[in-house]
């Protein structure tokens, strides 16, 4: 099971050595928090065979696809409860949009399933269709509330074949990848936030459109302090993914603590045109505000 003590530890470690962003990066300290309150005594962990694992990864298929865990609704409301809270101060149409989720919630017309990756689409997406709330917002709720279940689902599958999927959504749950890192040997690892997996993909594609035309891979990388940090963008999507070579920073921490602790990146890639359906800070923040 996760070590969501540890991930505190290192987190509040990034805290003090970047004291003005506290305040800022305090949304993510909630989260993390919760994630260590939460507590399922009814979900278990997938039991699925290796060879039944890799015939799911061959033909291209997320284990979620065939083996959707059932969730218990009180540990996600836990979660979800406080996000809802603090996403509604975006302004009259995202409280508009949450109120009629939490409705709907309440009324018993959806419930966690409504936060699953559904036929290749991702749950900001379906909940901008039914409630009209804006997908910067709506891309916050899974993870924080999924996550702590999805990691003790998937944590009997993490065995995953080098080489049997390259698509850059995940191989366990399906949702997108939020961080590209390179590791020690110079290969590409995407990470996903919503069930905490990580696997091997190829560089020179993007995650998101999957396009292999190196024409329209675009890598901006950061200098000075944050040297060996990058951003890798793609002209045709426009989307793109935050990384570290760990090559060069070798003592970088997890990809989900070093991704919350550079909004600065993301402002940056913003601005220079480019989108990422994963939640950052910069999409909470007002239009042209910094976050620094």
């Amino acid at each position: 099971m996760a070590d969501y003590a540890a991930l505190a530890s290192e987190w509040e470690g990034i805290l003090e050595r970047r004291p003005a962003l506290r305040e800022p990066l305090g949304f993510w300290t909630a989260i993390i928090g919760g994630w260590m309150r939460w507590k399922s005594t009814e979900l278990g962990s997938l039991e699925r065979t290796d060879d039944a694992c890799r015939d799911s990864w061959e033909r291209g298929v997320p284990l979620l696809a065939a083996c959707p865990p059932a969730l218990e609704r009180e540990p996600i409301e836990e979660l979800l409860g406080p996000v809802i809270e603090r996403l509604s101060a975006d302004g009259a149409d995202a409280a508009g949009a949450l109120q009629q989720l939490a409705v709907a919630w309440d009324d018993g017309l959806v419930g966690p399933d409504v936060l699953l990756p559904q036929s290749g689409r991702d749950a900001a997406a379906v909940l901008q269709e039914r409630f009209g709330l804006a997908t910067r917002l709506g891309a916050f709720l899974a993870p924080a509330a999924l996550r702590p279940a999805l990691e003790t689902w998937f944590e009997r599958t993490r065995a995953l074949p080098d080489g049997i999927w390259s698509r850059g959504a995940c191989p366990w749950c399906g949702g997108f990848a939020f961080y590209g890192d390179l590791i020690e040997d110079g290969r590409r690892r995407l990470s996903c936030l919503l069930c905490g997996g990580a696997w091997l993909a190829p560089r020179l594609r993007c995650p998101f459109c999957e396009t292999w035309d190196s024409k329209d891979l675009v890598r901006l990388l950061a200098e000075g302090a944050d040297e060996g940090y990058f951003i890798e963008a793609c002209r045709a999507c426009l989307g793109y993914v935050k990384g570290v070579d760990r090559r060069q920073r070798w003592n970088a921490g997890s990809p989900l603590t070093e991704d919350w602790a550079s909004p600065h990146l993301d402002l940056h890639a913003s601005r220079e045109g480019y989108w990422r359906p994963t939640p950052c800070l910069v999409h909470l923040a007002p239009s042209g505000d910094d976050v620094r």
